[in-house]
């Protein structure tokens, strides 16, 4: 029995030692603090490395855009695709603000037709948006620059990175728990403990930060800042009565945002008059 309770013991201590190893996370800094100071320090697994997420994301863009491509759902319409790149192309002159190696990134901007109020990028900034943001919101050039500019802000900060730094270590965590305790019930229950106390309130700073720090982008661009606070107020209409209370959510509600957006618009305001001239 002693000889099985050292062996339990002593595989107990590896897997611990292995967990620290895995989960080592460094501080990093991933973009300047810009006009509207975003100064958060993020922490990413030395297992998650920027390059390897990029490939991955690379990989599976390449095959949505494929299959939206036999759908006929790829960059339907020319005009609206035309106008879309043109908003994006400008937005990305403005990265090196953030972080001077993104403006060196490759860029792709891609319109789907999908009747969905929604726009994304990848790691390394690979973009897609849907013509149901453009068509059931009917956005102008500002609103899709205010929306544009926040997927962007989450690749320049490589939320997506952090994310997975995060779960990683939540899930080696947990996993060395059940192991020592030898429950696995444990570690599901675990999980959601995790996703509540970690993953929602850095989501919301995650959003918080690409709504900052777009709104800058769309600024330098030349895009009225205050285009964003419509944006919002137009989201908020049209969720009205379905939007789950803000301490259950991952993103803040309409009225913390605009309330926000409406300070960092007025920050960013001399930057847009400047970029008008």
């Amino acid at each position: 029995m002693l000889a099985k309770q050292r062996l339990r013991l002593g595989a107990a201590t590896t897997v611990l030692a292995l967990a620290g190893l895995a989960t080592a996370c460094t501080t990093v800094q991933t973009t300047s603090s810009g006009a509207v100071g975003v100064e958060r320090t993020q922490y990413m697994s030395s297992l998650v490395s920027e390059q390897a997420l990029e490939q991955e994301a690379r990989q599976q863009y390449n095959a949505m855009m494929a299959q939206a491509k036999a759908q006929g759902a790829l960059d339907a319409n020319a005009a609206q695709t035309q106008r879309v790149r043109t908003i994006t192309n400008r937005l990305i002159q403005q990265v090196g603000h953030f972080r001077p190696d993104a403006a060196q990134w490759d860029w792709e901007v891609h319109v789907v037709s999908v009747n969905e109020v929604n726009a994304w990028c990848m790691p390394g900034g690979k973009i897609a948006v849907y013509t149901g943001l453009i068509n059931k919101m009917q956005t102008t050039d500002a609103e899709l620059a205010a929306v544009i500019g926040h997927e962007i802000a989450h690749a320049l900060r490589e939320h997506s990175r952090e994310q997975v730094s995060s779960q990683m270590a939540a899930s080696i965590g947990l996993s060395v728990l059940s192991a020592i305790t030898g429950s696995a019930a444990t570690a599901d229950l675990g999980s959601k403990l995790t996703e509540v106390m970690f993953t929602l309130p850095n989501s919301r700073s995650h959003e918080t930060e690409a709504d900052r720090i777009g709104v800058e982008l769309a600024a330098r661009a030349g895009y009225d800042p205050r285009a964003a606070i419509t944006l919002w107020q137009k989201m908020g209409a049209q969720s009205a009565g379905s939007a789950p209370p803000e301490f259950l959510s991952t993103h803040p509600s309409a009225q913390s945002r605009i309330a926000d957006l409406e300070v960092m618009a007025q920050k960013v305001m001399p930057l847009y008059q400047s970029a008008r001239k």
